[in-house]
């Protein structure tokens, strides 16, 4: 089968979130089962031309009022044959940022800069002289791609053609004010017509909903929570109309990079049959966090974005969270590493001032990250909403066990404790309050001095659970070969 993936982001080029990870995951697992599956995306200012292979000739490319001229460029995710092409044009993508930056966290230009990638995959299979037979968008920014194929480009060269339409988050959906429309090189029909009006906005992201052959989400629950009012965003009457094209399929892992046994940063490697370099892990992140060095001590590790998706409000805000009460009245220790919304970074470090027991670093660093996974006992992630997460993965991989919201990618991962058995493999809640995560990580706690074969039970059961891409890859060649048979009857 031949597969165009059109992205914003892939792996190691550009990176906001777990969209770039899923995306070159797939694309390399797709080919290791022996499919044609290519990559395009927009070259950023950030990705050096003089490591790509240029392709001969302009490409013209019409989008917004006139065509623009672009240049691709060529090259292959690292260490695999699956190649990666650029569209490059200097006023769209010569900046810092994928979508925007600090001081414009939107660019104003989106829109254009969002058509351009859309029309230009098309136009790259034409120079190519390659057609595809599944072109696969991911979230907002690809929306246009199942418009243009439904709408534009039904006949010729695309008749064999299908969309397949991937939503990661859906609380992201570009829309933007009427007067952008112009700016997508569309005909005025389209903006009902293609399903992109909403609210008398455009709607990327709803567009891509309407015409999508296929729809798929990163986790069996999240497929479900889209279609409701409360987690829907807007969107949840049309997810409806379209359920029976709704599959939600679960994420797999990176087990190159995320595998306790090979893991190159962390101090010492562990596995499911020799755990006692965890509690060598564990020291060294008490050493780098400034916490005293204790064997006994339950320590709960959080490794987020600190946005109000994340559940942050719960856990820091002032008067409200319970992180105070948490560890004032508890015997553990927090470690922490996160960034984002700048009252939560301040309150984080007026807590860490007042509270000896936990300690955070605001920013991001890989390393750390990989050691907290590997040195925490539990880790916290209380999620308003989370369409499939990572790193409840990677906590169970590495023997950590996860306290977490029933919600998307959570629930659908992580089972809950069962006391009287020890069967499971973390602690589950379901209202996101500051009473809840309390109870909760005080469950988990109690589990820590008092089951101690519970949890050690619990911890050998997740590291051997299997999160590989191989067990995806089936539902989506099963949802590319309905797109197949859907596409045909456009």
């Amino acid at each position: 089968m031949k597969i165009l993936m059109v992205t914003s982001e892939t792996v190691p080029f550009a990176k906001t979130g777990g969209l770039a990870d899923a995306v070159s995951a797939l694309a390399i697992t797709l080919k290791a089962h022996g499919h044609d599956v290519r990559i395009v995306m927009p070259r950023y200012y950030k990705i050096d031309r003089s490591k790509l292979t240029k392709l001969e000739g302009p490409m013209g490319v019409l989008a917004g009022q006139v065509e623009a001229w672009v240049a691709v460029y060529e090259s292959k995710l690292p260490g695999t044959e699956v190649p990666v092409y650029f569209i490059d044009h200097e006023q769209s993508y010569g900046r810092d940022g994928v979508y925007g930056t600090k001081t414009e966290t939107d660019f104003h230009d989106n829109p254009y800069r969002s058509a351009l990638l859309c029309h230009g995959a098309f136009q790259l299979c034409r120079k190519l002289d390659w057609y595809p037979d599944v072109m696969h968008a991911h979230d907002w920014f690809t929306g246009l791609v199942p418009v243009i194929l439904k709408c534009v480009c039904r006949n010729g060269k695309f008749a064999n053609t299908s969309s397949v339409l991937t939503i990661h988050n859906l609380g992201y959906q570009g829309v933007y004010g009427e007067e952008q429309f112009p700016a997508l090189g569309l005909d005025w029909n389209l903006y009902y017509g293609g399903g992109i009006e909403h609210n008398g906005c455009i709607n990327l992201l709803q567009a891509g909903i309407s015409c999508a052959d296929m729809i798929t989400t990163v986790s069996p629950t999240y497929a479900g929570e889209i279609q409701t009012y409360e987690g829907g965003f807007g969107l949840d009457g049309l997810l409806r109309v379209r359920t029976d094209v709704v599959r939600g399929i679960l994420n797999g892992c990176d087990l190159d990079t995320w595998n306790p046994g090979k893991d190159k940063l962390i101090p010492a490697n562990f596995t499911a049959t020799a755990m006692k370099n965890k509690a060598v892990c564990k020291a060294e992140l008490q050493k780098r966090m400034g916490l005293p060095v204790r064997p006994d001590v339950p320590l709960i590790g959080i490794v987020t974005r600190l946005a109000s998706q994340k559940g942050i409000a719960e856990v820091f805000a002032p008067t409200y969270g319970s992180m105070f009460n948490m560890c004032s009245t508890m015997d553990i220790q927090f470690a922490i590493l996160g960034s984002g919304e700048k009252w939560c970074e301040d309150e984080i470090n007026i807590l860490q001032s007042k509270l000896p027991n936990m300690r955070a670093m605001i920013g991001y660093d890989e390393s750390l990250s990989h050691l907290i996974e590997a040195g925490s006992d539990f880790f916290l992630m209380p999620s308003q909403y989370e369409p499939c997460g990572l790193n409840q993965m990677y906590s169970m991989l590495y023997g950590t066990l996860p306290i977490v919201r029933r919600t998307g990618g959570l629930a659908d991962t992580v089972e809950q404790y069962n006391e009287s058995t020890g069967e499971g493999t973390g602690f589950l809640f379901d209202q996101l309050t500051p009473g809840a995560i309390y109870d909760t990580v005080g469950w988990a706690v109690y589990a820590y001095y008092n089951k101690k074969d519970h949890i050690k039970a619990m911890q050998k059961r997740g590291m051997k659970k299997d999160f590989s891409w191989d067990l995806s890859i089936e539902g989506y060649l099963k949802v590319y070969e309905e797109a197949l048979a859907r596409g045909c009857g456009r």
